[in-house]
Protein backbone atom coordinates (compact mmCIF):
# COMPACT_ATOMS: atom_id res chain seq x y z
CA UNK A 1 0.00 0.00 0.00
CA UNK A 2 0.83 3.08 -0.96
CA UNK A 3 0.10 5.41 2.46
CA UNK A 4 2.14 8.48 0.91
CA UNK A 5 -0.01 8.82 -1.81
CA UNK A 6 -3.48 8.59 0.08
CA UNK A 7 -2.17 10.99 2.46
CA UNK A 8 -1.47 13.54 0.01
CA UNK A 9 -4.34 12.66 -1.68
CA UNK A 10 -6.64 13.34 1.59
CA UNK A 11 -4.78 16.37 2.22
CA UNK A 12 -5.69 17.65 -0.71
CA UNK A 13 -8.94 16.47 0.17
CA UNK A 14 -9.46 14.79 -3.54
CA UNK A 15 -11.12 11.23 -3.79
CA UNK A 16 -9.57 8.87 -5.96
CA UNK A 17 -12.55 8.90 -8.81
CA UNK A 18 -11.07 13.08 -8.58
CA UNK A 19 -7.33 12.27 -9.21
CA UNK A 20 -8.44 9.84 -11.91
CA UNK A 21 -10.54 12.26 -14.02
CA UNK A 22 -7.76 14.99 -13.31
CA UNK A 23 -4.44 12.55 -13.89
CA UNK A 24 -6.83 11.17 -17.17
CA UNK A 25 -6.79 7.89 -15.94
CA UNK A 26 -9.29 4.91 -15.23
CA UNK A 27 -10.14 5.26 -11.23
CA UNK A 28 -10.12 1.53 -11.31
CA UNK A 29 -6.09 1.82 -12.21
CA UNK A 30 -5.96 5.12 -9.81
CA UNK A 31 -6.71 2.61 -7.01
CA UNK A 32 -4.62 0.07 -7.77
CA UNK A 33 -1.59 2.34 -7.75
CA UNK A 34 -2.88 3.55 -4.37
CA UNK A 35 -2.81 -0.02 -3.07
CA UNK A 36 0.36 -0.81 -4.36
CA UNK A 37 -1.08 -3.42 -6.63
CA UNK A 38 -0.20 -1.58 -9.90
CA UNK A 39 2.87 0.04 -10.71
CA UNK A 40 2.36 3.30 -12.92
CA UNK A 41 4.43 4.60 -16.25
CA UNK A 42 6.32 7.16 -16.23
CA UNK A 43 3.64 9.29 -18.01
CA UNK A 44 0.74 8.23 -15.68
CA UNK A 45 3.17 8.83 -12.86
CA UNK A 46 3.93 12.65 -13.44
CA UNK A 47 0.12 12.93 -14.73
CA UNK A 48 -0.69 11.91 -10.90
CA UNK A 49 2.30 13.85 -9.46
CA UNK A 50 1.03 16.83 -11.48
CA UNK A 51 -2.49 16.74 -10.04
CA UNK A 52 -1.09 16.10 -6.35
CA UNK A 53 1.70 18.32 -6.46
CA UNK A 54 4.68 15.92 -5.66
CA UNK A 55 7.44 14.93 -7.47
CA UNK A 56 6.37 11.80 -9.54
CA UNK A 57 9.65 9.76 -8.90
CA UNK A 58 8.67 8.81 -5.54
CA UNK A 59 6.55 6.45 -7.57
CA UNK A 60 9.79 4.32 -8.00
CA UNK A 61 11.63 5.16 -4.71
CA UNK A 62 12.45 2.12 -2.44
CA UNK A 63 11.42 4.21 0.27
CA UNK A 64 8.78 7.29 0.31
CA UNK A 65 9.11 8.15 3.63
CA UNK A 66 7.53 11.01 5.40
CA UNK A 67 10.91 13.18 5.04
CA UNK A 68 11.38 12.32 1.49
CA UNK A 69 7.63 13.47 0.45
CA UNK A 70 7.75 16.33 2.16
CA UNK A 71 11.08 17.70 0.86
CA UNK A 72 9.74 16.81 -2.74
CA UNK A 73 6.26 18.20 -2.68
CA UNK A 74 7.73 21.26 -1.27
Amino acid sequence: MRDWLKDIRMEKDLTQSKVAEKANIERAYYTMIELGARKPSVTVAKSIARVLNFNWTLFFEEKSNETLRKTNSA
